[in-house]
């Protein structure tokens, strides 16, 4: 039986709704092929292309020629006649949720939104399948989104179902917990180069596929915010901020602000929390941090937090400002020296017998920052 393709079809979204080209690369999903304007991916049991439009989401789908259940039955049964397509969009994309409407509230309470969201429309949260959420961010834990695409593709290719090829790329569907709960899975997974996670996917795949469920996972969604946060801490390679992302990408906790070095960055230097004196992301400042934003967004927080993170990916850095200058003030004898060092990269200039040195540390995806150290003879001040 060959395989059946579903012609293009589109739905009335406009990109101020959703924005593909931000949303499929901003690190909420890591599984999307871009080629042109078009993009791609496995899902619920079928491949699924899509491009837009200023008015419209178009998309085409692609059945593999023998029928494969997907891990979350999206409606009705792939292979039938009916084409559910649409209805999967709809709820994957959260597209009953009126973004628009969610932007001018956050710019009339903050400024910094205000500023920032012109350039980043469109940014909405995902509604994912919570155990290809979860298991594509424990491989995220000190990582990158290249890299952890790169891990998520490993894990399709080698343990999940194929559905069949497009424009000459092999398509594989998120494997099922069974496939990584196997004997041998934690060993192999780390030949493949996930390290020390290796023993979580394989531990947590264990936990999901003996002893508690799918269900189990699926049910977290009806649960309150604090109780589906804690139960996920209970799984191997889940913290705070992973049992956030899941929360708030797969299992409709809005108010769920993920807070990693990147998120605490932008709290301290865009909103002034902590007005300096935290040296460090300890569970107290991390609670404090989603509890700031939870007071100045609301209970879609979380929506919100994701904006300002795209905003300052280094993926995105075409539509943002350049980063804001630093002024060094430095006092030596009786004299004075004001140094602009805004966009100097490992630069060294010599002023009288002053060195200074601005060093720029960027991460993709994950962290971004900024430290400009000032060095005199054997004197270090770090600013």
């Amino acid at each position: 039986m060959a395989a059946r393709c579903i012609k293009w079809c589109k739905m009335s979204v406009t990109s101020g709704e959703l924005c593909i080209s931000t949303v499929l690369r901003c690190g909420q999903s890591f599984r999307w092929k871009n080629s042109g304007d078009e993009w791609s991916c496995a899902l619920y049991g079928r491949i699924i292309s899509l491009k837009q439009d200023p008015t419209h989401l178009h998309y085409r789908v692609i059945y593999p020629a023998v029928s494969v259940k997907p891990i979350t039955e999206p409606g009705t049964e792939i292979g039938k006649e009916n084409d559910d397509t649409e209805s999967v969009l709809r709820d994957y994309f959260n597209l009953s949720v009126d973004l628009t409407k969610l932007y001018k509230t956050w710019s009339e309470q903050d400024p910094v939104f205000m500023k920032k969201a012109p350039k980043f429309m469109g940014v909405r949260m995902l509604r994912q399948d919570p155990w290809e959420n979860l298991i594509s961010f424990i491989c995220s834990t000190n990582n990158n989104i290249s890299r952890i695409g790169q891990m998520v593709e490993k894990l399709c290719v080698n343990y999940g179902p194929k559905l069949g090829e497009l424009n000459g790329i092999e398509y594989y569907d998120f494997p099922p917990p069974e496939k990584l709960a196997a004997a041998g899975v934690e060993q192999k997974l780390r030949d493949l180069g996930f390290g020390y996670r290796a023993k979580y996917i394989a531990t947590t795949a264990q936990v999901i596929a003996h002893e508690k469920s799918l269900e189990w996972l699926h049910g977290l969604r009806k649960e309150p915010y604090k109780v589906a946060h804690e139960a996920l801490l209970e799984l191997s390679g889940v913290g705070p901020k992973v049992a956030d992302c899941v929360c708030l990408m797969s299992m409709d906790k809005a108010e769920a602000v993920p807070v990693d070095t990147h998120v605490w960055q932008i709290a301290i230097r865009d909103y002034k929390f902590g007005k300096g004196k935290l040296k460090s992301l300890t569970p107290a400042t991390y609670w404090a941090i989603g509890d700031h934003f939870r007071e100045l967004w609301g209970k879609e927080a979380g929506w919100a937090h994701s904006v300002l993170f795209t905003a300052d990916l280094r993926a995105f850095s075409e539509r943002s400002e350049a980063p804001p200058k630093v002024k060094v003030k430095v006092k030596f004898a009786e004299s004075s020296m004001d140094e602009e060092t805004g966009g100097v990269i490992g630069k060294r200039r010599l002023v009288g017998d002053l060195k200074v040195t601005v060093k720029v540390k960027e991460e993709s995806a994950t962290t971004n920052t900024m430290t400009t150290t000032v060095l005199r003879r054997s004197k270090r001040v770090k600013q």
